[in-house]
């Protein structure tokens, strides 16, 4: 069999349109060029792709002069199944809701207000083990490098795991302002507690422990979550600071289509440098899907759909 090398292209294609396997034997089996599966795994872990190359492909899709903001979220790659794996560490998981094996992604990414359009622009893989850095680390350090590539996006929107006196001090530093979320139990003014003020619909007022003035804003959802929102602007309206924090929820929607249309979890390599490059390229597979749902206006899934449709339907005509 030929040991023809597996490229970027072909690896990125692979990664858009399956849905089921995503194992390098599985590349070699459909691959256009023939190549054995260890070729392709050689290919996969002499590869160094960097979180700097999302950013290199990213700004062509971006407005400097359009208004928007940055987002800094975190998701856990399952790996339940693959303990043997580099990278792989016990934490919590907010989709599981419990404590899992995954690897750690703190991801930065940029969404602007007139296209309503979410692009990642950084991301970091955490694995303290190796660096040392913990998760409000590589935030700092993708914010501050934001700072330079985006200077005229001087908005931060983050979940309540974020919003450290650290990241927020980080932050007003940069000169910019940030919308967070805040545990209910956040110690404010003197000696009192966030869920025990009475927080009018305008807004409230107060000194947050450590930090300065902030204004907190209450909202409850209709399942009876109570969120409170906090923010260093000034004289923010109620409307506004609701936008920005659900803009904030789009970084779900990109963690799913990662996920469940790209294959970032399914990566079977046990090398740490694999997976890295396995993480990149999956975001690659997502952003040329994203480019085709803009220009065509059809859906990650949808593209899935459309990829198995034909086989689907022969099978069934030979079925008949």
């Amino acid at each position: 069999m030929s040991r023809s090398k597996c490229c970027m292209a072909i690896y990125r294609t692979f990664l858009q349109v399956t849905c089921v396997r995503h194992s390098c034997l599985a590349l070699s089996e459909v691959s256009p060029v023939e190549m054995s599966h260890d070729s392709a795994s050689r290919w996969l872990q002499s590869q160094n792709f960097r979180p700097h190359e999302v950013w290199k492909i990213a700004r062509k899709n971006i407005d400097p002069h359009e208004p928007g903001l940055l987002v800094v979220d975190d998701t856990v790659l399952d790996k339940n199944r693959s303990k043997e794996i580099d990278l792989v560490h016990r934490q919590y998981s907010g989709n599981e809701h419990g404590i899992i094996s995954g690897i750690g992604l703190v991801n930065l990414v940029y969404y602007g207000f007139k296209s309503n359009q979410l692009i990642p622009i950084d991301y970091r893989v955490n694995n303290k083990d190796d660096d040392g850095k913990t998760k409000n680390d590589h935030c700092r350090e993708m914010l501050k490098l934001a700072k330079k590539r985006l200077p005229a996006v001087t908005t931060v929107a983050m979940d309540a795991w974020y919003s450290s006196l650290g990241n927020l001090k980080a932050i007003r530093e940069l000169g910019m302002t940030w919308v967070a979320g805040l545990k209910k139990n956040r110690r404010v003014n003197k000696k009192e507690v966030l869920e025990k003020l009475q927080v009018p619909e305008e807004g409230l007022r107060l000194h947050l422990r450590g930090y300065g003035w902030i204004t907190v804003f209450r909202f409850v959802a209709k399942n009876g979550r109570t969120d409170y929102i906090g923010t260093n602007m000034e004289n923010p309206s109620r409307d506004s600071i609701e936008k920005i924090f659900r803009s904030r929820w789009e970084v779900e929607v990109y963690h799913r289509e990662l996920k469940q249309t790209c294959g970032i979890e399914r990566c079977r390599a046990r090398t740490g440098r694999a997976q890295r490059n396995h993480i990149f390229l999956a975001i690659a597979a997502w952003f040329e899907k994203h480019m085709r749902r803009c220009l065509e206006g059809v859906t990650l899934y949808h593209q899935q759909w459309n990829v198995i449709k034909p086989a689907i339907a022969t099978q069934m005509r030979l079925a008949m």
